[in-house]
């Protein structure tokens, strides 16, 4: 289970609706030019000092950027707000989208990677804003007078993250359970901010999704998607929860690393990994269950068996004494299966995940292919 924060950068500010996880844009800020120490500093100079009309005159230049970087954000919202009104959107490049599900306090966990098929041009990146609509909008909502998205915030993608291709731009928002359309608009920051008659329009796309996200707070057994993997990552320490949103792929201290599609070279490995959720808990913290593998071969005429790998058995022995699945605890699993005996081609991962307390049971499927090594 993730507990999740949003960021709490001076981008954007966090509003909370109480019994919901909503998120709102109020104002884009840039983080000041001065350090706190020297703020202090400035603060007991007298009037006349160099430093403190050095001080107003970055407060000035601040105040520039603050309105600068507010009216960006702001043009983002108008493409959003047309877009959701049925009128064309910017499409000067395609983006496009993939996510996960994950179990979180409160509600699910959303990441997503917005793969670009062009580097990002200006010096100063892009801002990306990010509107979450329930499907349909809610009118008791917006009778109570609340917010009317579950969640909205603006960041910035900076140049380091997207000057040269492949452009994955990585993060991560908790929802409530539900029926959504997610709205992603990203633009090119301007060379020079304080231009306001632009010679040209910044480099703009906006990308709409429908999301059914699932509800894993029940007592039915569950598995968070299956995830695909170039490799995991064990950090010596876990992410604070506020900055989630900024690592969504860090669970506990551990960071899986998505792979960038669902074909594997054979001179590669084929790695899987999810969560479980909701085991069964009898006395004495005891619990018991066991994934099975099985591979299979997609063919013209159907499929054909290829072979299984060991079962996976997750029991407090196993897990150590620590571990404690009624405290909201989820099992991690996963396989690393090495593709060098494998042909090249289409093939099916049956992954069936067994409660053998309560007897349920789930299955996922994982569709990959095989290509030449």
């Amino acid at each position: 289970m993730i507990p999740f924060a949003a960021s709490k950068k001076a981008w954007m500010q966090r509003r909370r609706t109480p019994g919901a996880t909503t998120f709102s844009v109020r104002e884009a800020r840039l983080p000041p030019a001065a350090v706190g120490v020297l703020a202090a500093l400035f603060s007991v100079l007298p009037p006349c000092s160099p430093a403190r009309a050095e001080q107003a005159v970055d407060r000035r230049q601040q105040s520039k950027l603050d309105d600068a970087l507010r009216r960006e954000s702001d043009a983002l919202v108008e493409i959003a707000d047309a877009a959701m009104n049925g009128r064309r959107a910017p499409s000067d490049f395609s983006m496009e989208w993939r996510n996960d599900f994950l179990k979180a306090q409160p509600g699910t966990f959303v990441p997503f990677t917005l793969a670009l098929d062009t580097p990002l041009r200006s010096p100063l990146g892009a801002l990306m804003y990010v509107r979450v609509v329930e499907r349909p909008v809610n009118p008791a909502r917006q009778r109570r007078h609340e917010l009317a998205f579950p969640y909205e915030t603006v960041f910035p993608v900076t140049l380091e993250q997207a000057a040269a291709l492949p452009v994955r731009i990585r993060r991560g928002f908790a929802v409530p359970p539900g029926n959504y359309t997610v709205l992603v608009v990203l633009r090119e920051r301007p060379a020079n901010p304080f231009d306001r008659p632009r010679s040209r329009l910044e480099r703009t796309a906006l990308l709409m999704r429908d999301l059914d996200v699932p509800d894993y707070w029940t007592d039915t057994l569950a598995t968070s998607t299956v995830m695909l993997a170039e490799r995991v990552e064990q950090l010596s320490e876990g992410v604070p929860p506020e900055r989630l949103d900024e690592h969504p792929y860090v669970v506990g201290t551990n960071r899986i690393h998505p792979a960038a599609e669902s074909s594997f070279r054979r001179s590669g490995e084929l790695i899987v990994v999810f969560l479980i959720y909701n085991p069964s808990v009898g006395p004495d913290r005891n619990f018991d269950v066991q994934v099975d593998y099985h591979l299979y071969r997609k063919l013209r005429e159907g499929e054909r068996y290829v072979t299984r790998t060991s079962p996976q058995r997750f029991t407090p022995s196993m897990m150590g004494g620590h571990f404690d699945p009624a405290a909201g605890q989820p099992v991690l699993a996963g396989q690393g299966i090495p593709l060098s005996g494998f042909e090249a081609g289409d093939y099916r991962l049956g992954i069936t995940v067994t409660d053998q307390l309560s007897r349920q049971s789930v299955a996922r499927d994982v569709i990959f292919t095989v290509i030449g090594s």
